[in-house]
């Protein structure tokens, strides 16, 4: 299979000063493997783009204690108070984004489009600075489309063409975030054989994706009290 790689050559097309697009929401449908391996490189001056910073030394938390980290461009970010230490400390860079509106500058950037208008986040801090535009009557704002230089993603299943199926809500911002990377890395639980996915549960296609890499963690079921 062409497009399954070992977890460590994903450094080699992770470059200092890269945008990731990195899928997940909280711990969920994070990309664990792929995150670890970049966490233990000598790799900085990243930026992240992800709805948040994983946990305290979970997940993308993990690179923000490895240094490897510059600035993160999310929506909620105080799950991890390492990251609100280092933004308070000047040592991380934070660009607030409401939710709806990076997945949505997600999804421009994926399809080619240069920017869209939002009432979201009008008269908020958040939209110093941006061009505003009044339509019916009331004002927008312009927020401008996000691509990244390596998309790195988590997926239940592909098959050896590079089709993924996700695991319910770890879908999230996975299938946004595969579309507007110039290089897609996807973390998967299990490969199958071409063909043996069902087309209708396919949600990336192949063509998408340009790496796979074979998660290395074993899902637990937690018991509940």
């Amino acid at each position: 299979m062409e497009k399954l790689i070992e977890r460590s050559d994903i450094l080699n097309f992770i470059n200092n000063g890269d945008t990731l697009l990195v899928g997940g929401f909280g711990l969920s449908g994070t990309p664990l493997t792929l995150i670890d391996e970049l966490a233990a490189s000598d790799k900085k001056d990243l930026t992240i783009v992800s709805n948040n910073l994983g946990e305290e030394g979970r997940g993308l938390g993990k690179l923000l204690l490895s240094g490897c980290l510059k600035k993160a461009k999310g929506s909620y970010f105080t799950t991890n108070r390492d990251a609100v230490q280092a933004w308070s400390d000047g040592k991380l860079e934070i660009e607030l984004i409401p939710q709806g509106t990076l997945a949505e500058a997600v999804r421009c950037g994926g399809a080619g489009i240069g920017g869209f208008y939002t009432k979201t986040a009008v008269g908020t801090k958040v939209a110093e600075g941006k061009e505003e535009k009044v339509f019916d009557g009331e004002t927008y704002i312009l927020e401008r489309a996000i691509k990244g230089d390596v998309s790195l993603i988590k997926a239940l299943k592909a098959d050896t063409l590079g089709n993924l199926v996700y695991d319910h809500t770890g879908r999230n911002f996975n299938a946004v975030m595969a579309t507007a990377g110039k290089i897609v890395i996807a973390e998967v639980d299990e490969i199958v054989e071409a063909g043996e996915l069902d087309p209708l549960e396919i949600v990336t296609p192949h063509l998408y994706v340009d790496y796979i890499v074979k998660n290395k963690y074993v899902k637990k079921r937690r018991k509940i009290r």
